[in-house]
């Protein structure tokens, strides 16, 4: 994996933010303040090894693992090394990400890692947003990772999933989740069937996949959940 700080004050909390598949730090660069939280971005799943920057965090009264998507799966693989945070929240993904109940339906993915090449190239995208102008407005600062780069990282995620031993997923980690109801990418009725198996308390919000264009600070998106 890789980070990215964005957001370096020395506050005294920090929020670490696990992105989903495909995306890196130049979609959320000035996108959203933090008024309590420094902000460390992780992604890029070519590679699962959680990134030395993550041995920073002794120093913060409060620890917020915040997942997004495919990062969502990515923090659970790892969630032996990530017991250090105070809480945990899961944001449109599920911990069994391809699932035909408990994620995205096992023929859809496959079709969207075939035509992977093509559908980065502007389609993917599209469906990630709800609106014309959040995709108009992601256009601005579109991700500047090599399409060959994101495809990879789709092959190895999937080799993850398709690894997993039965009963991966009865391990409860998780203490909130959020379900965006407009999800073109995830089917929210899976994610809400996936965090109701795992005990997971929920919200529902009205947005897509990429909601993070309807909050000004990653401060709201915590306390939605405490």
């Amino acid at each position: 994996m890789k980070a990215y700080w964005l957001n370096k004050n020395n506050k005294k909390k920090v929020i670490v933010f696990f992105a989903g598949w495909s995306f890196d730090n130049f979609p959320f660069e000035k996108m959203l303040c933090a008024d309590e939280y420094d902000v460390l971005m992780l992604y890029d799943y070519n590679d699962m090894s959680l990134p030395e920057d993550l041995n920073w965090l002794e120093g913060y009264e409060e620890k917020i693992l915040l997942t997004w998507s495919m990062g969502v799966f990515a923090a659970y693989l790892n969630k032996d090394m990530l017991s250090q945070f105070d809480y945990k929240i899961a944001l449109n993904g599920t911990i069994t990400p391809v699932d035909d109940k408990f994620g995205i339906p096992v023929k859809i993915f496959e079709l969207t890692l075939k035509h992977a090449t093509t559908g980065l190239g502007g389609k993917f995208y599209k469906n990630v947003f709800s609106k014309d102008e959040e995709y108009q407005k992601y256009e601005l600062s579109p991700v500047q990772r090599s399409i060959e780069n994101r495809v990879s990282e789709l092959e190895n995620l999937y080799e993850l999933i398709k690894k997993q031993p039965l009963g991966f997923d009865n391990v409860e980690f998780y203490d909130f989740a959020i379900v965006c109801e407009g999800d073109k990418i995830i089917p929210p009725l899976n994610q809400l069937a996936s965090h109701k198996k795992n005990n997971v308390p929920v919200i529902t919000l009205p947005y897509g996949h990429f909601p993070f264009y309807n909050f000004s600070k990653w401060d709201e998106i915590v306390k939605l959940c405490q």
